[in-house]
């Protein structure tokens, strides 16, 4: 790290969490945060093994974004939970410098491949819904694969930049954190005097991944909207919008949690950690209720592999 007159070289961070809350309730969030994580990865987990294991679905590209999806949701909790459990009953313990880091880059960049997954899940349906005859040439198998590929890809590659230059700059004898995981907003706060264009870069980067993908999700359910009332009322029109449902709520509540955030970045303390508590852990243990539930296929799936029906 380049070093400035009254900086220290920092090889270590502490996340402040949630400093105000007592033993006991640090305790009992600690037990609900567990609840939610387990519950959370065993949710995912189910649907991610259904549709490995049902020759009805992993050949369908509906199913396939549906699994890498909730194969996501598990990756995406898991690199902010465990540290935030352990951090929750013992306050105080340091992050290394490269371990602070590694947590910012794989929590931003799982969280820009949700976005790209989203969209690619609106797509998906448009084509199902809009031009059904075509479909399984416009969304074949390979080219199914191909965007999934191309979401982890670009999911992982669209931080980076960002990311290298908040990791460049000098920081303070101060050293914590007032969060319980690693984001831009705490690191910069504890850096010394970072130049603008470092904050302008690092929102600019967020703000065209978080718009681009809302405004191409919401135009593509646009269309499947006027598409589905022109269908006949029965089993076709109530499916197509069970379905859309379905994955209407997963972005309203994703989108709505990290627009919030994003429109106020400035937001601090315990109402900024609630909301991005909300989008780091009740997003991903929502989902698969969302999806088993909604999805009549899905449900039946599970019946299937979970409980050796067939």
């Amino acid at each position: 790290m380049n070093l400035d007159n009254g900086s220290i070289p920092v090889t270590q961070f502490v996340l402040l969490g949630f400093p105000s809350l007592g033993q006991q309730s640090r305790i009992l969030l600690c037990a609900l945060l567990s609840m939610a994580y387990v519950g959370t990865v065993v949710g995912n987990f189910c649907i991610v093994w259904a549709v490995l294991r049902d020759p009805r679905l992993h050949h369908l590209p509906m199913y396939i974004l549906l699994g890498n999806f909730s194969w996501l949701e598990i990756c995406y909790i898991s690199s902010t939970v465990p540290r935030m459990l352990s951090d929750l009953p013992s306050p105080g313990v340091p992050i290394s410098f490269h371990g602070c880091f590694l947590q910012f880059y794989f929590f931003f960049s799982m969280g820009a491949t949700e976005c790209l997954l989203l969209s690619s899940m609106a797509l998906d349906r448009y084509l199902a819904i809009c031009h059904p005859l075509r479909y399984s040439i416009l969304m074949s198998l390979r080219l199914c694969w191909a965007l999934v590929t191309s979401c982890w890809l670009l999911g992982f590659l669209w931080f980076i930049g960002p990311i290298l230059l908040v990791s460049q700059l000098s920081f303070c004898s101060s050293n914590s954190l007032d969060h319980f995981l690693c984001d831009t907003g705490p690191l910069l706060a504890a850096s010394c005097a970072p130049p603008p264009w470092i904050e302008l870069t690092c929102s600019t980067m967020s703000s065209l991944m978080i718009f681009s993908t809302i405004i191409f999700i919401l135009a593509s359910y646009g269309l499947v909207l006027g598409a589905v009332i022109r269908l006949p009322t029965g089993a076709s029109r109530h499916k197509a919008v069970s379905t859309c449902t379905s994955h209407l709520a997963v972005v309203g509540l994703f989108y709505g949690s990290i627009m919030i955030t994003y429109v106020n970045p400035a937001a601090s303390g315990g109402g900024g950690k609630v909301v991005t508590l909300f989008y780091t852990v009740g997003t991903p243990l929502l989902n698969p209720l969302i999806y088993s539930l909604r999805n009549k296929e899905m449900k039946e799936a599970l019946r299937r592999t979970l409980l050796g029906k067939r």
